[in-house]
């Protein structure tokens, strides 16, 4: 006489609900857990940023500014975490910015207007993000490679084309989304796009046959070869779709700032990097989340601009976003150790 299978049980001891397997539950838990833990994190440095300047912190103005000044660096990180979820790295997003934003600002450009811009950055983002992705996937370079000479290569063609010279933006249509007027509700333009992205990015991610490819690439790419997948092809994707975040953040950034320069996008690489793994977004691959880099990319610009109102020297800034980084990879080992 056969005995009675008993339901599987959870950590807890109780039964797990129906066609939801334990390890699905351990996983949801573990992302519940740490998005509390950056909300945690980021309505301190809210109250720190109310108490040391009350008036200037929280100021509508101010905090408008964090939001727009997150936009940018956001929209980056949206794609940097596609390309650490897969496995990969890319050095180059600060460069392709700068890149993008002085093609993009050149009097040739401008001569086309609106649409010109935007159509400039779009494409040098993605043409720069298809260069990395070919050398990747069919070149078999090592993405930090492939990546940091696009950096040294891109850097070196905005400066060629600036001269070191600031272009200034002479089209209307551009500056005047930078503008009190544009803002819808009181949210800036920026936001908006940024708020987009993130959602386009999530359901892209967690809701498509292109974000299980991406995560089972970061997995364990053998296994995803043969499992059917295209590797080469998905990596290729991958690196288009980050170039065309650092093209949209180039055309962000021209908005912002109202010209392009051959430094835009200094160290975007690392605070990218750094918000996509304070976030949850496992460095080694298979794991990868949009909330949660878009949480750290809020975190640092919180941390950014309570600095600047309390008028605090920028290294010892660094110096605090190096301890989060520690902090963050350290609890991502803890929590590997224990899934």
């Amino acid at each position: 006489m056969t005995q009675p299978v008993s339901p599987p049980r959870d950590t807890a001891g109780k039964p797990a609900p129906a066609g939801r397997p334990l390890a699905w539950r351990g996983l949801a838990a573990h992302a519940d857990v740490r998005t509390l833990s950056l909300l945690g994190v980021l309505a301190a440095l809210v109250v720190i940023g109310g108490v040391t300047k009350p008036d200037e912190f929280l100021d509508t103005r101010n905090l408008q500014l964090v939001l727009t000044q997150a936009s940018v660096i956001g929209v980056v990180t949206v794609g940097m975490t596609f390309v650490i979820t897969s496995g990969g790295i890319d050095l180059s997003v600060g460069a392709i910015v700068a890149l993008a934003s002085v093609w993009a600002t050149t009097v040739a450009t401008q001569e086309f207007g609106f649409a010109g811009i935007l159509f400039t950055a779009v494409v040098v983002g993605l043409g720069c993000g298809l260069v990395n992705g070919l050398l990747i996937a069919y070149g078999r370079m090592v993405p930090f490679i492939a990546t940091l000479a696009m950096l040294a290569s891109a850097r070196g063609l905005a400066l060629q084309i600036t001269d070191g010279k600031t272009q200034i933006v002479t089209i209307d249509g551009v500056l005047r989304l930078g503008e009190r007027d544009s803002y819808v509700l009181g949210i800036p333009p920026l936001v908006l796009v940024f708020a987009l992205v993130t959602v386009l990015g999530w359901l892209l991610l967690n809701r498509t046959t292109f974000g299980r490819r991406t995560v089972a690439v970061g997995g364990n790419a053998e296994a995803a070869r043969l499992a059917g997948i295209d590797v080469r092809r998905q990596r290729l994707y991958l690196y288009l779709l980050s170039g065309l975040c650092c093209g949209i953040a180039a055309f962000l950034l021209i908005v912002l700032s109202g010209s392009g320069q051959n430094t835009n996008g200094n160290l975007y690489e690392l605070d990218a990097i750094a918000a996509a793994i304070i976030g949850g977004t496992l460095l080694s691959g298979g794991r990868g989340t949009i909330t949660g880099s878009v949480l750290g990319v809020l975190i640092f610009t919180t941390i950014t601009n309570i600095f600047a109102l309390n008028n605090l020297q920028s290294d010892v800034q660094q110096i605090a976003k190096g301890a989060i980084i520690v902090a963050a990879v350290l609890v991502q080992r803890r929590t590997a150790s224990t899934t």
